[in-house]
């Protein structure tokens, strides 16, 4: 009977906590995690995950693979992710189209984008209304009344059909009556050679790769599509203050798991990235790149997505922007 005894205390003293039996987030993450980054490395949102990948592997103990699977709008990635299994090991760092715009842009896609856990959004990167240095127009009233005069004849740029500058330029015609000719590029670089150049007049684009043109000289920032002026450039009016009602658009970089990941390692995961966003050292690290904290609950992130699927699937739709 004793050694019985003795033996089933053994047993005890060898099993897990009961907690750890049923919280799913007890022991996450217990190996490196794969976090795949839905564009090209290089980019704001691949440098905003590294921040943040380095930063979770020294809170949570293990390591943060970034793996960066650019393509189709982020869908390769995206498609990765979804098949992935649901266990917190394998995450995805997007840029909102994956989880917005890309099911009105495609006609088909490999994975259901409101199915994804959502964990937190970590950044804002804020557009800008940038034009080539010796555009008529010196502020963005000016720009605006030189649009509405001059139907048809004004050129913007844009990384792509369907991609953030592209929605924007649509969504400032819709909400001005103006209209502009689109010339869609492949990427950022190419647009920008060509507003240098002076092949055309203007694009809506993040600060973070407009600034710097700005301060040279080499192009200008007539307005920020923000809803309140930013401080690192107090001097530069929001669309809202130029007379553009309601002209909000800025670019955000999310964190997402496959779907069915248990609540409570999106929670945890959340917990730690809204603490790395309140360190100083992550408040110097965006300043350095131009960017906005974000951060918040899961659940402040899937009311904000579905807010920013429907608004900007209705301007796809006004636009009438066919899938591909």
């Amino acid at each position: 009977m004793r050694a019985a005894l003795v033996l089933a205390a053994a047993g005890a003293l060898l099993a897990p906590p009961l907690a750890a039996q049923t919280d799913p987030a007890a022991n996450y993450p217990s190996h490196s995690v794969r976090v795949v980054v839905t564009v090209p490395a290089g980019g704001g949102v691949d440098s905003v995950t590294r921040i943040f990948a380095d930063k979770l592997q020294r809170r949570l103990g293990q390591p943060f693979v970034v793996e960066n699977q650019g393509g189709a709008g982020g869908n390769v990635a995206a498609s990765t992710v979804f098949a992935a299994a649901p266990d917190g090991y394998t995450l995805m760092s997007s840029q909102p189209a994956p989880l917005t715009t890309n099911m009105a842009l495609y006609k088909k896609l490999s994975f259901d984008p409101t199915a994804f856990e959502p964990v937190v959004i970590m950044s804002r990167f804020p557009n800008v209304l940038l034009v080539r240095k010796d555009f008529p127009a010196k502020t963005a009233a000016e720009f605006i009344a030189y649009a509405k005069a001059n139907p048809g004849r004004l050129n913007y740029g844009s990384q792509g059909i369907g991609t953030t500058s592209h929605l924007t330029t649509e969504l400032f015609m819709s909400l001005t009556g103006t209209r502009m000719v689109h010339v869609p590029y492949k990427g950022t670089a190419p647009a920008l050679n060509d507003l240098l150049a002076g092949q055309i007049d203007f694009i809506f684009m993040e600060l973070s790769s407009a600034v710097k043109l700005h301060e040279s000289g080499n192009a200008r920032i007539l307005a920020i599509a923000t809803d309140k002026r930013l401080e690192s450039l107090p001097d530069i009016p929001t669309m809202i203050e130029a007379g553009v009602p309601n002209f909000v658009s800025d670019t955000w970089n999310a964190l997402s798991a496959p779907p069915k990941t248990p609540a409570a390692i999106a929670a945890k995961l959340n917990q730690a990235v809204n603490e790395i966003i309140a360190e100083p050292e992550t408040k110097k690290q965006f300043e350095k790149l131009n960017l906005l904290p974000a951060g918040g609950t899961p659940s402040d992130m899937a009311r904000f997505v579905k807010a920013e699927t429907k608004r900007w699937t209705d301007v796809i739709h006004r636009a009438g922007i066919e899938p591909e």
